[in-house]
């Protein structure tokens, strides 16, 4: 073989090693790439998920990104063994991420500028409607509301926390359904009081399509409270038609994980005066479909002539703040009454009355008039317009403070007219300033005297009034609004 020959031939051995490396080379980079893309995608789309469930997400990315569908790539991209693994170690730091705070921060004052109940978590607030909270929202980061609450002398040693649904504290209860959360200053035994820290559940329920709660759990001071005055429990059960469901924390180890819950603490808050009237229409329509009363007689046919009815009710008390001398009083209103053609006069004491009496009493009322007490909350129940009298024993004026015009307030809400309010001011003599706590105590439940001139001439000018109005509304028949018992 010629030189020329075995140089070609070396030169043809060189290049075809420099291809076989060359393609071997080739194929091991394409795998590499290939492995590493497919493992940073598995990756990308873990961490994904990871900071969906800790990101706030709205209700419709929710439903297309779940537990289960994380689940489900796991499944996918990882064998039987080390799925897992991942899914109860992702599943157990979860759970034990939760943490638990005191219902009630004593770092805080109750009525000023910040609450002290659950006060890590702000408000969520609407043009004229009561601050709330909401769980799952987008606030809670779709984690539902956990309560630890069974002490009911301090509200520091019940507890609350945020957890993922599918992730619950050990040993945790999940109670399905809506829950109401209430937590008010004051208490559930007082009418008054017990009403303002209802009304916005009221309106809540109005403006979302009437879906009943499952159960409620109140709270006073953080405190927990299992039952309220029987009047108020007897409205609610007929505005809600259903009994009454209030959560104890009996069950299991006290733990419970609420499905769905709204907390409302600031009782009528930011509540617009329309939209309190709106609840109140609902609970007024509610109560006397519940007690089966129907319209009463609007008027009288005398000689011919179409006379507005107008009923005069005296609420009367039995002990504190009863009327010294009752028939007297009677008398005073009855012979103003008889005055007026088509006045009716109703005394009755409102403690022998059952709640269906006092629905089917006040619904035909136009005029209450009673002493200062937690009856005056009938009025509620009247049709909006209509007129309330107040009295007051000796003392109050001086003494009671902005709580004796609890009452004028429950008639803005509702819908109805104080006509004012007469203070007795017959017997000892004030006592010094100084000692105005002690005094107040003595005056509290003092009886309500009565002054049969001013009486006479006050309730003169409220029956001819309430006579005017009802002539001037052109119809004495008064519409009946179907929207006032509607949801939504």
């Amino acid at each position: 073989m010629n030189e020329i020959a075995v140089v070609e031939m070396e030169r043809q051995e060189k290049t075809n090693d420099v291809h076989s490396k060359s393609k071997g080379f080739d194929i091991y980079s394409n795998t590499t790439i290939i492995i590493f893309l497919a493992l940073s995608l598995v990756t990308l789309l873990i961490l994904f998920d990871f900071q969906a469930l800790h990101t706030p997400t709205s209700s419709t990315s929710l439903k297309s990104w779940t537990f289960q569908k994380w689940e489900k790539l796991c499944k996918t991209n990882y064998d039987s063994g080390n799925y897992s693994s991942k899914l109860n170690e992702m599943t157990s730091k979860l759970r034990d991420s939760v943490t638990f705070l005191p219902l009630k921060d004593w770092r805080f004052k109750p009525r000023e500028g910040h609450t002290w109940f659950m006060s890590t978590i702000e408000d969520t607030i609407e043009d004229d409607e009561v601050e709330y909270l909401y769980f799952p929202s987008e606030v809670s980061k779709r984690r539902i509301l956990c309560l630890s609450a069974r002490d009911r002398r301090d509200g520091g040693n019940n507890f609350y926390g945020l957890a993922w649904p599918e992730s619950l504290p050990t040993n945790a209860t999940f109670m399905e359904g809506l829950t109401y959360v209430s937590d008010t200053y004051y208490d559930y035994n007082n009418l008054f009081h017990a009403v303002t820290a209802m009304l916005p559940f009221v309106g809540w329920y109005k403006r979302k399509g009437c879906e009943k709660p499952s159960r409620w759990v109140l709270f006073h001071w953080g405190e927990l409270r299992t039952g309220m005055v029987t009047w108020l429990q007897k409205l609610m059960e007929a505005t809600y038609e259903d009994d009454l469901k209030l959560e104890t924390f009996e069950r299991g180890n006290g733990l419970l994980c609420f499905e769905k819950a709204v907390v409302m603490r600031h009782n009528m808050g930011r509540m617009g005066q329309e939209k309190k009237r709106e609840a109140y229409d609902l609970m007024r329509c509610k109560a006397r479909a519940f007690c089966n009363v129907s319209q009463p007689e609007k008027v009288l046919n005398i000689n011919g002539n179409r006379i507005p009815v107008i009923r005069l009710t005296l609420l009367m008390r039995k002990g504190p703040r009863s009327f010294k001398n009752e028939s007297v009083v009677i008398q005073i209103f009855q012979r103003e009454c008889e005055k007026v053609e088509g006045c009716k006069l109703t005394a009755v004491h409102s403690e022998d009355l059952s709640f269906c009496d006092q629905v089917s009493l006040m619904s035909s009322t136009d005029i209450v008039a009673s002493p200062h007490g937690a009856q005056l909350t009938n009025q509620v129940l009247m049709d909006r317009g209509s007129s309330v009298m107040e009295f007051f024993p000796r003392g109050w004026k001086e003494l009671a403070g902005v709580g004796q015009f609890a009452h004028h307030w429950v008639a803005s809400a509702s819908g109805m007219r104080h006509e004012g309010a007469w203070w007795d001011q017959q017997g000892d003599n004030i006592c010094p300033p100084a000692e105005s706590d002690r005094c107040f105590k003595y005056f509290k439940g003092a009886q309500v005297g009565h002054n049969e001139t001013y009486f006479a001439e006050w309730s003169r000018r409220v029956i001819n009034q309430v006579k005017t109005d009802k002539l001037d509304q052109g119809s004495i028949e008064s519409p009946i609004n179907s929207n006032i018992c509607s949801c939504g």
